[in-house]
């Protein structure tokens, strides 16, 4: 069982540096000097009076390191992200903003971000890099009298309502003055390019970062739904309930809004990056393998209920079967919440369901963070509930008390990357044998 909880961290290990944002960047941006090529589209940088760079989410920092290392000297924008960078580029100015809750530096950041973005010329050419997580680590509130704990305490609300991500940034989006497009509008009469590295479902980008330079496919009727739908009213704070109630919210941008007009955009990352490369590393290992991506955004426990009966399923007529799953689970977490996250809940439930078989269960996110904890995530066999017996650990206290991390940390079961600088969502690696 050892030698499957090393193979599965080599997996995941694999699929982590396969997801190289350097890597990334030279596969999908050229520089010659002149003109800068983003996807399929090139811009004559001679041609353009300001280059604005504006770099958001957990991989901010390194992102526009990537940018600095293919065009060189000479650009100037904003960056933020959750950790302070190990050294600063010339001509950018830093905020540590706030994840998964903002701080004083997300709404210090977004407020840069706006004055950057004042009267841009249509010889302004504006670079969004843009990562997962930047909802929270860059905000402008919609109305001046949401405060940041208002913007924090409804942060909260939705991220514990259990609601998928997509939901939960359909409502964030009608509340900021970034998000939605709203960032784009900002600088409508700009020649504007998105650069992004995924953590949102593929045929969901616009929910990418709550969407600050895409049309917005979600409508201020959708947010009223939400909201009745998970009883988010009385969780939210009098400034942003009383919008709900006077039904206040404005409309984000659409496709064909004009603030869209000289806007393009392209996928460096994404999730699938990193369920390919741990596909290819479970071959080598001699793995009949199969994708499974169709539990997006489910409960975790439903999740891996499916999960585990698929890789049963598998495991017939092969030595070794690999389930590889990509996207996120979702977890509802209760009033009292010790240290952990959605990974090593769902890592925990699966270990007591698969007592005493040949199943190893690795889920981990490629950002090297799950919720409250310094993990990434977990790795489980059919020996994790004995062992964690042995040295006196509840697994079903642990469970319900959304307290995951201890008990792996005192098995050595955690999976500790610390911050990867990169975010393309969860992987989970179910390996039979």
């Amino acid at each position: 069982m050892r030698e499957m909880r090393d193979h599965v961290r080599d997996m995941f290990q694999h699929a982590l540096s396969e997801c190289s944002i350097p890597r990334a960047f030279r596969r999908n941006l050229q520089f010659d000097s002149r003109h800068l090529r983003i996807g399929n589209e090139l811009y004559d940088l001679r041609n353009f009076l300001r280059t604005l760079v504006i770099s958001i989410g957990k991989a901010g920092h390194t992102m526009a390191e990537a940018l600095s290392g293919i065009v060189g000297t000479g650009l100037a924008g904003i960056v933020a992200a959750p950790t302070a960078p190990l050294a600063q580029l010339l001509g950018f100015r830093y905020f540590i903003g706030g994840h998964p809750l903002p701080n004083a530096d997300s709404l210090r950041a977004g407020d840069a971000i706006l004055q950057l973005l004042e009267s841009p010329s249509p010889q302004t050419l504006v670079l969004y890099l843009i990562s997962g997580g930047a909802s929270a680590i860059a905000e402008k509130p919609i109305s001046a009298g949401i405060s940041l704990a208002d913007v924090v305490a409804t942060y909260q609300a939705l991220v514990h309502s259990g609601a998928p991500i997509a939901e939960i940034n359909a409502v964030r989006k009608h509340l900021s003055a970034l998000k939605g497009g709203r960032l784009a509008g900002a600088a409508a009469s700009a020649q504007q390019a998105s650069v992004l590295v995924s953590d949102v479902p593929e045929n969901a980008l616009d929910a990418l970062a709550s969407g600050p330079t895409m049309p917005d496919s979600t409508t201020v009727s959708d947010c009223y739904d939400i909201v009745k739908r998970y009883r988010l009213l009385e969780h939210f704070p009098p400034s942003v309930r009383a919008l709900f109630d006077r039904e206040q919210l404005q409309e984000t941008p659409k496709a064909g809004d004009p603030a869209f007009t000289h806007s393009h955009y392209a996928t460096v990352l994404s999730n699938a990056t990193a369920v390919n490369a741990a596909v290819e590393q479970a071959a080598l290992y001699g793995f009949a393998v199969e994708i499974d991506n169709g539990c997006d955004d489910w409960d975790y426990r439903k999740a891996a209920d499916h999960l585990l009966r698929r890789v049963r399923e598998l495991r017939h007529g092969v030595s070794r079967a690999c389930l590889v799953c990509g996207g996120e689970v979702t977890v509802k977490v209760g009033p009292q919440s010790g240290v952990g996250g959605r990974n090593q809940q769902f890592a925990l439930y699966c270990a007591q369901k698969i007592a005493g078989e040949n199943i190893t269960v690795l889920s981990a996110g490629t950002d090297g963070i799950d919720g409250n904890s310094p993990a990434a995530g977990a790795v489980v066999d059919g020996s994790t509930v004995e062992r964690a017996r042995h040295c006196g650990l509840d697994v079903a206290a642990a469970l319900e008390g959304f307290d995951a991390f201890p008990l792996f940390d005192g098995l050595g079961d955690a999976i500790m990357t610390g911050p990867t600088g990169n975010n393309v969502r969860d992987l989970r690696l179910l390996l039979a044998y």
